[in-house]
């Protein structure tokens, strides 16, 4: 069983100056000496350093109160996620997962051992609360794969308490650095042990053209920055992460579209099977999403009834829905994050960033290449609405509206790509194609709201249950769904029908 907690610490150099005395800086009231613990870490990585690339770090550690494996995932500067399981003599199957995106079929081995005896301090406030702890580690590094040789360094460490406010920390540092003490120049003591001993350092991710200067290097780096997202937000995926699956959708999506949208610079020999491994991929992280959001318009339906209206167990029947829908589809995922199949994706996306298959269209300059294609994908979407608009309410309207939204958001993502080379008006028809999309996807969330109020209202009736409440809610969907319809025209009109580019 894995515990995960919110790490905020900042760390610190230190040669001879030790810790200064911290004593009635920002609210703090008394520093305790706790003594001295001694910390041993064996750190985990690939034989290429890939956590280590990306901030992340795997360690099984022993001494301390927190004797464990501990997995650190970044947020941001100075943040990490740290996710903690018991000791074990392997890698925990959970923590080994949620780098799996990373790993691959690479293998985990010891590439570090750092052993640190650690002078802790803890800093309290008037009414005995802990604020922060801060912490003096004598450090000593042997480099266990990938190179060799020790390193021996001092450093002050200092952590923030559960729920903290991170002000202090700014205030303890102004005062450290009032007595000589500077921030550290390495972000983790992994990351100074790699940098001081001898063998490979890790190389940083996401490196890629300094400046885009042709077509293909400005939808190269947008290709390249889905994917690093792509992989990023797995582990936040499977620890369910709120939004997590969303933005994971929308970064495959993006690649997809980009692949079709830019199919005169990309050999589609190479994009079309990955794109119809990207259109799975996004299938798959789908079933949980729009249930999810189908879930959450439903409740809020139900809220919106006064309770007159509300006949029979509605509510329960929901309920049961929504849970049995939700774990199938998050069990499925997690296998789907586990399978071959997935993996040769991402492997197939590195291909495409460390060896484009591009073709000429790729070495011209940008601004027509791009503007092209942009325009190509709009005029499609003005096809789709305009069709739409023509044809009666009914099944038919319904699936041409679907299909105009899919449209919107591949002519929003080409845009995307083109802003850096064409500015403000492909910045204007992002903001247009996006406003679009969400006037079309709140009337495809009707017909999805409205199928399932229909599949519901059967199970009820099969029950002896009464189904007024199904039909009251599905009436207000239609509504809804009239409302988007009559709504479009003027939304179309603000493209004035056409993209100036």
């Amino acid at each position: 069983m894995t515990e995960t907690k919110r790490e905020i610490e900042r760390k610190y150099e230190s040669e001879e100056s030790g810790l200064p005395d911290l004593t009635g800086v920002a609210g703090i009231a008394s520093v305790v000496d706790k003594g001295v613990t001694e910390l041993d870490a064996t750190y985990y990585d690939t034989s290429d350093l890939r956590l280590a690339s990306a901030s992340i770090t795997l360690r099984r550690r022993t001494g301390g109160s927190d004797a464990g494996w501990h997995l650190k995932l970044p947020v941001g500067p100075g943040v990490r996620d740290e996710i903690s399981a018991p000791l074990s003599d392997v890698v925990p199957d959970e923590l080994a997962g949620l780098v799996r995106s990373r790993v691959r079929e690479g293998q985990l081995v010891p590439v570090v051992r750092l052993r640190s005896s650690r002078d802790i301090r803890e800093l309290i406030d008037s009414r005995g609360r802990l604020l922060a702890e801060a912490s003096v580690d004598a450090v000593r590094a042997d480099r266990k794969f990938g190179g060799e040789g020790r390193a021996e360094w001092t450093e002050i460490e200092v952590e923030l308490a559960d729920g903290g406010d991170p002000v202090l920390l700014d205030k303890v540092e102004k005062r450290l650095r009032k007595a000589g003490v500077r921030p550290s120049k390495s972000a983790s003591k992994l990351a100074r042990a790699l940098a001081e001993t001898k063998g490979g350092r890790p190389r940083p991710e996401g490196r890629g053209p300094a400046e885009p200067v042709t077509a293909g290097d400005h939808v190269l780096a947008y290709i390249r920055a889905q994917r690093d997202a792509i992989v990023a937000l797995d582990p936040a995926v499977r620890r369910d992460v709120e939004d997590s699956i969303h933005d994971m959708r929308v970064a495959t999506r993006r690649l997809r579209s980009t692949f079709r949208s830019f199919h005169k610079i990309f050999d589609r020999q190479v994009t079309d099977p990955i794109g119809a491994e990207l259109k799975w991929l996004t299938g798959e992280l789908g079933v949980g999403r729009d249930h999810e959001v189908l879930t959450e318009r439903l409740d809020a339906a139900l809220d919106e009834l006064p309770p007159t209206l509300i006949s029979g167990p509605i509510e329960d029947r929901l309920s049961t829905w929504a849970k049995a829908k939700g774990h199938g589809s998050r069990r499925r995922l997690l296998g789907v994050l586990d399978s071959p199949r997935y993996l040769a994706l991402l492997d197939s996306l590195d291909a495409v960033v460390s060896d484009p298959p591009t073709l000429d269209a790729a070495a011209k300059k940008p601004h027509k290449v791009l503007a092209k294609a942009v325009r190509k994908d709009f005029r499609k979407v003005s096809a789709l609405v305009e069709e739409a608009m023509e044809q009666p309410p009914g099944t038919d309207r319904d699936l041409a509206l679907h299909e105009a939204r899919k449209k919107a958001k591949r002519t929003r993502y080409a845009a995307e790509t083109a802003c850096p080379v064409l500015g403000g008006p492909a910045k204007a028809l992002v903001k247009t194609m996006k406003s679009l999309q969400s006037l079309l996807g709140d009337h495809q969330d009707s017909v999805m709201a409205r199928t399932t109020l229909r599949e519901l209202s059967a199970v009820a009736h099969a029950a002896g249950e009464s189904d007024f409440t199904y039909g009251v809610l599905y009436a207000r969907e239609e509504r809804r769904a009239e409302r988007v319809q009559e709504a479009l025209p003027a939304e179309w009109k603000k493209t004035g029908g056409s993209m100036e580019v």
